[in-house]
């Protein structure tokens, strides 16, 4: 199971591969849109996690391209702002707000794989 992190903070990135490769998962991070989408036509991911704000291309974009290519992709949409009132967000399979503690997320990705 290969899992593309998307996210500019270098911490999150590292906290996040970390706990998800504990979890036996193939774990593949990026800090910019550009460099997500390269690993995304480049590696056959099997779930993403991707940040709202972006420096280059803002995680919204980056889920319609994503979704664009593949369709049935599960995409978790992980920020630490609430942006659930914002419909764009909705084309994701989740919504989690950024936490220290990772089961939520752990959690939302072993209930999206068992899809």
């Amino acid at each position: 199971m290969k899992i593309l992190v998307v996210d500019d903070d270098k911490n999150i990135q590292r906290l996040y591969r970390d706990e998800l490769e504990d979890e036996g998962y193939e774990v593949y991070t990026a800090g910019t849109g550009e460099d997500a989408l390269s690993i995304f036509e480049r590696e056959d991911i099997d779930l993403v996690t991707l940040d709202i704000r972006m420096p280059d291309i803002d995680g919204i974009q980056l889920l319609r391209k994503m979704k664009e290519k593949k369709p049935r992709l599960p995409i978790i949409m992980s920020t630490a702002y609430d942006y659930r009132d914002d419909f764009a967000v909705w084309a994701s399979e989740a919504y989690i707000v950024k936490s220290s503690d990772l089961d939520e997320l752990k959690k939302t990705i072993k209930k999206l794989i068992a899809r």
